[in-house]
């Protein structure tokens, strides 16, 4: 009788091998359908992982295990918001009225001219009246502005200089030349060597290590710092003894004659008067955000290097914010006032203000010596 079965259904054993019951041979459709069934089933099955990390800070895969390799305080940000403060906490490029002193009764179209002659004479000029004119301005600074107003912009402009100065002299020749001389030596040439200057002048002034100041680096370096302290130093006297309004009726008398030449002079006095009056609102939101992060006493060594340039990003942000939100109120102020974008047929009174005759004499002469010393010195030189 099994002998019948196994050979009626001996491909069903293969099919199918580990049936252990002979019984459920005489039932193939059934077992067939089960089968299908259970592919179908496995088909609509979905696996769902879920993983949970150790909250541990020890552990390897834990989410703030990084977190104590990342640098705390990387910045210093605290010094540099006090410092910030600190900067802009003396008036800069802003007119002080009061004490008055001697620039305040000088005609600001010669203190325009003295500006342009301290641009262009430390260029012209030897050393001796670069540092002349660099001594000149730091002694008038010291009289006529006050005291935490000087100290505070001859140090910092002084320190910029000096940095300048030894930047450009060590590096003016320190690099190798790229060209060989073509003379023979005088070995090969047997002709005399020249001569060394009787008047002992050296061309390599002093020499560390690599670095070289020579001649050259020397008239470069002091042109550069020379030209840079007497820049910033004069248009600040210039800015802490003139207004706004008289700079913009100076600059007006200068440029007019280009009015015919057709140059918009009425709309650069005008830009240059709203550039006048917007430093000193820039200075102050500067001020103003760094003192209110100051205010908040944050935390700085307990905040990571991320959420520390995350707070720079929001101060200058909001800086931004606050200048645009100033620019805004005052165009509509303008456009209350009238102004609807042609300056000719919008006027702006401007005047030269109060000044005194013995004031702009002593000036212009002190203006034109100046001049003749610095050309004198030109043709001695030679």
């Amino acid at each position: 009788m099994n002998s019948k079965l196994l050979g009626c259904h001996a491909k069903l054993l293969l099919v199918n091998s580990s049936l252990s019951s002979f019984c459920a041979l005489e039932y193939p459709g059934k077992i067939l359908n089960q089968r299908l069934q259970q592919r179908y089933l496995c088909r609509k099955l979905r696996y769902h992982v879920k993983c949970k990390a150790n909250d541990s800070n020890e552990s390897i895969g834990g989410p703030k295990s990084w977190e104590k390799w990342m640098p705390k305080n990387l910045f210093a940000a605290e010094k540099v918001f006090g410092a910030i403060a600190g900067t802009t906490s003396s008036p800069i490029a802003q007119y002080i009225s009061s004490p008055t002193t001697f620039l305040h009764n000088v005609d600001p179209r010669i203190k325009m001219a003295w500006l342009f002659a301290f641009v262009i004479l430390p260029a012209k000029s030897d050393i001796a009246m670069r540092l002349g004119i660099v001594i000149y301005l730091a002694l008038l600074s010291v009289w006529v502005q006050p005291t935490e107003v000087w100290m505070d912009q001859l140090g910092r402009v002084s320190l910029l200089c000096g940095i300048l100065f030894v930047f450009l002299g060590l590096s003016t020749d320190s690099a190798p030349s790229l060209l060989c001389s073509r003379n023979p030596p005088s070995s090969l040439t047997r002709l005399p060597t020249l001569p060394v200057s009787f008047e002992g002048y050296r061309y390599v002034i002093m020499k560390l290590g690599p670095l070289l100041l020579t001649s050259k680096g020397l008239s470069a370096a002091t042109t550069a710092a020379c030209l840079t302290f007497t820049i910033f130093q004069s248009a600040s006297l210039c800015l802490t003894t003139t207004t706004s309004e008289q700079l913009a009726f100076a600059l007006q008398w200068f440029i007019r004659p280009l009015y015919h030449l057709g140059v918009p002079v009425s709309e650069v006095i005008l830009t240059l008067l709203l550039s006048l009056r917007f430093i000193n609102l820039v200075f102050d939101e500067v001020r103003n955000v760094a003192l209110g992060i100051i205010s908040r006493r944050i935390r700085w060594k307990e905040l990571t290097t991320l959420e520390t340039i995350d707070v720079f990003f929001t101060y200058i942000r909001r800086i931004f914010k606050n200048i645009y939100s100033h620019a805004e109120q005052i165009s509509q102020a303008m456009i209350v006032r009238g102004f609807r974008g042609d300056c000719d047929s919008h006027k702006v009174m401007l005047s030269a203000g109060s000044s005194t005759l013995i004031a702009n004499v002593v000036s212009l002469s002190c203006l034109v010596g100046l001049i003749g010393a610095t050309t004198l010195s030109g043709y001695i030189s030679l």
